[in-house]
């Protein structure tokens, strides 16, 4: 009798794969060059549908996209008011500054934040009117 030959997964085929052929697995974050979690959103969408109608793969991706794009554009305003204030870090402040600083992100953002403050402004009339009583005082 011819002797067997080493049968089973291991051996040829099968899924265990070896060597240099084996797939690494990739994130839906990672495909689509991202750091915020597609799957999550993806998952999030689907829990939000009123309905059962079906949330698109592609859906995830872009909301994430849009996600990362907003708070990118919001740390950096935020970073840049810190680092005007000689700050090393972001505050809640900072974040108030850098939101209501920027006119777009104003109409996008209608929520109160927790510890920013209140935006410094001097109406111009009560400015005018300082001057005048000034210049009234000095004649």
């Amino acid at each position: 009798m011819p002797a067997k030959s080493v049968s089973g997964p291991a051996a040829s085929g099968g899924k265990f794969k070896t060597g240099a052929s084996s797939k690494r697995i990739q994130s839906r974050s990672s495909k689509a060059g991202l750091q915020f979690p597609v799957g999550r959103v993806h998952r999030y969408l689907k829990l939000q549908t009123k309905t059962a109608t079906r949330v698109g793969a592609k859906a995830a991706v872009y909301t994430a996209a849009v996600l990362e794009y907003l708070v990118a554009e919001v740390l950096e305003l935020a970073g840049n008011a810190a680092r005007d204030l000689k700050s090393k870090r972001i505050s809640p402040r900072h974040l108030q500054l850098a939101i209501r600083g920027d006119d777009e992100l104003d109409l996008l953002v209608k929520a109160t934040i927790a510890g920013g403050g209140v935006i410094p402004h001097i109406h111009k009339q009560l400015m005018e009117k300082g001057k005048k009583n000034a210049a009234q005082q000095s004649k």
